[in-house]
Order: C-alpha cells, then sequence, then structure tokens
C-alpha cells in the first residue's frame, strides 16, 4: 500500500519526503522492521519507541510516523503527527482493510464478569449456528485456533490484525473483552463495534487510572464517543446493568438507546423464580416479553448477572429465546472463573480470578449464602500494582470467611512478606484471630486467619484442614498457569496444584 492511503485521516502537522512510497509492512516494534516498512513510534509505558527510530531505519523502515522530532536521512518520508498512538490504530485500520466493518462485533466491559459473558455470549452464538472468535483475558480464538492472550485487549495494530485473521477465516461474530486501559490507549477506535456490554465498575487498575472517577471515564469513553461513531445499525447500542451506580451513570451521561438488564431495578432483561445452588442456577429470564427457564452449571447470583448480560446482547441480534437458553445451558464452565475442581473427598474447592476486594467480596458472599459448614479462603495480591486494595481484599476474605490463608500471588518485585503485611493492615484483629499454620484445627464458629507465603504449601494446607462439605476458595489467579516471581514467570496453576496434591494427576480435564 501507499504511505498516503495508509496516513488518511491521521491528523498530520507535517510531511517531509515523498508521501507515494510504497509501504511494504507496518510495525510499532523497531525489531520487526523490514525493507520498506512504516515504523510508528509510540510513547509507550514503559519504553518510548522514539528512542528505536534510529534502529527501525537500520533495519530497513523508510517511512516514520512520530509526535517527536528527530533527524530524518534522505531516503526517508517522516510524517509528524500529533499522537502517534492514535495514528498507529488508523493506520492499522487502513493497512488490514477495516476487518471489523465485516464482522458482528460486540464489546464486553466492566470490572467484573467481562470473561464469563464472552464465554456466554461466545455458546449462544455457537447455538445459533454463527462462527465466533473471542478475544479475552483467557485466550483468543476462533475456529479451534487458540492463541496467547498478553492483554486483555490487544494492541490496535494487533487487534486488527487478528480480526482480519478471523473475518478471512469465516469468523462471522467477535466478543471482545475491552478493558479500561485499552480505550483510555485508544486502542479500539477504530472498530466498528455492533454493541457495548457494561457490567459493573469497582475498585481496580488505581496503579494506572488513579482514581474511580478517571477509572470511570475510560470505560464511560467506549460508550460516550467509540461506540456511537459505528456504522452498524441496531434498535440499542448499549447493554447496561442498572443495578450498578456506575451503570446508572453511563444511562444518564451517554446519550445511546439501551437494554437494561438487573433484578433490584426495572430493568428490560430480568430474572425471577431463581434458585441458587452449588450444583448451579435455576431461573426465569424474562426478555420483555418473552420468558424461558434456564439450568446453568454457572454458579452464584452475580453468574446470574452475566447470564442476563449475554441474553441482553444475543436478543439485540435477534437470537431467538430458545437457542438463548440452549447456549446459555451448553456452557458447563469458565477457566479458573468459580471453576469447581473434581474431588471425591467430599470437599468443594474453587479456583476463582478474583483479585480485587469487590470480586472477592462478591464471590464469598454468594459461596456464604450455599455453605453447610465452613469457607476456608487461600488469597494473596499481586505485585507492583494498586497497594491501596491490598487491606480492603484482606478486610473481605476475613470477614467472609471462616478460615483465611493469607500467601502469595504473583509478586513481581516486591518482597511477598511486605505484601502479605500490607493485607494483614485490613484485618481487624479484635475480632479475628491470627494463628499459627500447625494450629489451624480448632471450634468452629470464630473467624481465623494465618499467613503462609509458599502458595502451593498454602494451598496444600488448605486442603489437609477442611472437612467433608466444607468449601474451599483459591483465589486471585484463576486461569493462569505461571507465578511471577521477580522478572522469572514460572509454572504455577492453581487447579492443577490442587489435583496434585488430591492425588488426581497433573490434567485439567
Amino acid at each position: 500500500m501507499k504511505l498516503n492511503s495508509l496516513i488518511e485521516g491521521s491528523d498530520v502537522i507535517n510531511i517531509s519526503g515523498d508521501s507515494r512510497r510504497e509501504v511494504s509492512s507496518l510495525c510499532y516494534s523497531a525489531d520487526k522492521c523490514e525493507a520498506g516498512s512504516l515504523f510508528v513510534a509510540v510513547a509507550g509505558l514503559k519504553y518510548d519507541g522514539h528512542d528505536f527510530i534510529t534502529e527501525a531505519i537500520n533495519r530497513g523502515a523508510r517511512s516514520i510516523v512520530h509526535e517527536k522530532d528527530f533527524n530524518v536521512p534522505s531516503a526517508v518520508t517522516a510524517v509528524k503527527v500529533a499522537d502517534s498512538r492514535r495514528s498507529l490504530s488508523i493506520l492499522a485500520k487502513h493497512y488490514f482493510g477495516n476487518p471489523s466493518a465485516g464482522l458482528v462485533l460486540i464489546a464486553v466491559m466492566g470490572t467484573n464478569g467481562k470473561t464469563t459473558i464472552s464465554y456466554l455470549l461466545e455458546s449462544i452464538l455457537k447455538a445459533a449456528g454463527f462462527h465466533c472468535g473471542v478475544l479475552g483475558t483467557v485466550n483468543y480464538r476462533y475456529n479451534d485456533k487458540i492463541y496467547p492472550a498478553p492483554n486483555t485487549t490487544p494492541e490496535s495494530y494487533d487487534l486488527q490484525k487478528i480480526l482480519r485473521a478471523m473475518a478471512d477465516d469465516h469468523v462471522t461474530h467477535a466478543v471482545a473483552e475491552v478493558s479500561s486501559h485499552a480505550v483510555d490507549l485508544k486502542r479500539v477506535d477504530d472498530c466498528d463495534f455492533d454493541l457495548g456490554v457494561f457490567t459493573n465498575l469497582t475498585r481496580d487498575h488505581l496503579d494506572y487510572h488513579l482514581t474511580m472517577e478517571n477509572y470511570f471515564q475510560a470505560k464511560k469513553r467506549f460508550f460516550a464517543e467509540v461506540l456511537p461513531q459505528s456504522k452498524k445499525v441496531h434498535p440499542q447500542k448499549m447493554i447496561i446493568n442498572a443495578d450498578d451506580r456506575w451503570g446508572q451513570r453511563i444511562l444518564k451521561e451517554v446519550n445511546l438507546p439501551a437494554v437494561t438488564y438487573g433484578m433490584e431495578s426495572e430493568s428490560l432483561i430480568r430474572a425471577a423464580n431463581y434458585e441458587l445452588a452449588l450444583s448451579g442456577i435455576k431461573a426465569r429470564v424474562s426478555l420483555g416479553e418473552e420468558t424461558f427457564s434456564i439450568e446453568s452449571s454457572l454458579i452464584g447470583k452475580f453468574n446470574l448477572y452475566n447470564i442476563l448480560a449475554a441474553a441482553g446482547a444475543a436478543s439485540v441480534l435477534k437470537i431467538p429465546p430458545s437457542t438463548i437458553k440452549k447456549g446459555i445451558e451448553n456452557l458447563f464452565c469458565v477457566p479458573g472463573r468459580l471453576e469447581k475442581v473434581d474431588s471425591s473427598s467430599g470437599l468443594n474447592i474453587f479456583v476463582d480470578y478474583a483479585h480485587t476486594d469487590d470480586a472477592l467480596r462478591r464471590v464469598l458472599q454468594n459461596l456464604t449464602e450455599l455453605k453447610k459448614k465452613r469457607i476456608i479462603t487461600v488469597f494473596g495480591c499481586g505485585g507492583n500494582r494498586d497497594h491501596g486494595k491490598r487491606p480492603l481484599m484482606g478486610e473481605a476474605a476475613t470477614t467472609y470467611s471462616d478460615l483465611t490463608i493469607v500467601t502469595s500471588d504473583n509478586p513481581r518485585l516486591e518482597d511477598p512478606l511486605a505484601i502479605i503485611a500490607e493485607i494483614e493492615t485490613g484485618i481487624d484483629q479484635s475480632r479475628i484471630q491470627k494463628i499459627l499454620p500447625g494450629n489451624l484445627q480448632s471450634e468452629n464458629g470464630a473467624h481465623r486467619y494465618t499467613v503462609i507465603p509458599d502458595r502451593r504449601k498454602a494451598i496444600e494446607t488448605a486442603i489437609s484442614a477442611a472437612q467433608k462439605e466444607d468449601i474451599i476458595l483459591i483465589a486471585g489467579k484463576g486461569h493462569e498457569d505461571y507465578q511471577i516471581l521477580g522478572t522469572d514467570k514460572v509454572p504455577f496453576d492453581d487447579r492443577i496444584i490442587v489435583k496434585q496434591i488430591l492425588g488426581l494427576g497433573n490434567r485439567l480435564h
């Protein structure tokens, strides 16, 4: 393609050199450049692409899109723009032929529930006979192809590239978990979305956003700026949790037609006569004037909300209620989302991704309503992330658990003991008794906690301390199959560790 066609729509300040130059490839990492490449110098969170312009040129790049001035060699065309990150998104859309225009593209946004809703929608769409792709936290997948997900939402270039691959492989519908980072960093600005689903907003990512209002504004920007520019035509564009106060703000502040879902408000999509058990959910789901019953193996009231969100999005896409029901009931579990690990010992062992205080509190509140005996929780907090949520998670875990074992998560470059100490500041020591790891067997009724920094040892201790019909929740890492110690990523999957301890093997299924 020619450079002048690719940069169309970018906020160009100045062009030095031949704007009709042929471009062989597009890249934003200098080490990916080759002869004839167009290199986009983006200032990232860790590195600044402008520092790698010389390397890109040495590798063969002959077109450079940049914000900061540099000495332009005579053989190079330099395009100075107001925002190179924004330009990367536009360039990628042109380079890959605007693939989202030929797909039904659904965004799922919110702090909690995104992954489960994406799995539910995938199951519903497949039940309807469509070819579905998913971009999410667990992985990127379509047509039996599965790729690791380094980010919940990929960089704009990678996003357009995989959407192009999906479209070329006859995918008809794509579901994307869209993170607040992705919206703030303009990764999704040039995708043509059909629908946007909003689940909820609770404390998370404040190491990046700093305040809850900033965090909300990043989410709101998708609905207020990105979604309205879509050329897709549907009677509603937004599917919003009307029981969530931040969802209520979106409904008030964004002028787009919406479908609401919930159980506490007068929502269009709602559930009635529901029963919650450790075996799953039974409910009547109302889609306005049409209702149907469901039996799902997903667990807890929060998953009933996720079911309503997926049902609402599917109904806007004119999928029949009978097919929505089939898709919901075809989904048996979501990796690392209150995923039950089979056990013949009578224990109820769950692995969940809950890594915020609200997510942990919601999971434990749901399990509290279903428990017959005790809840034993194993959790930690990630290093080099929001310090403020650590005491909040300590408070949430010990409030709802009969026994809490505080351990390591992904400590990264922090001292695990320092992270644990911050968690302990949120535990009410006058109400929650701290005990030694070797003294876990005592009378029921007293809320207690202990500290075991080694995560495998913590899980092993929880299982050995449990009795028949106890619930064990291992929280924080969910589907992750690694632990980050320093800068090393070592194999560690909570689900496999549980199976090894129980003598059930080393495989997930």
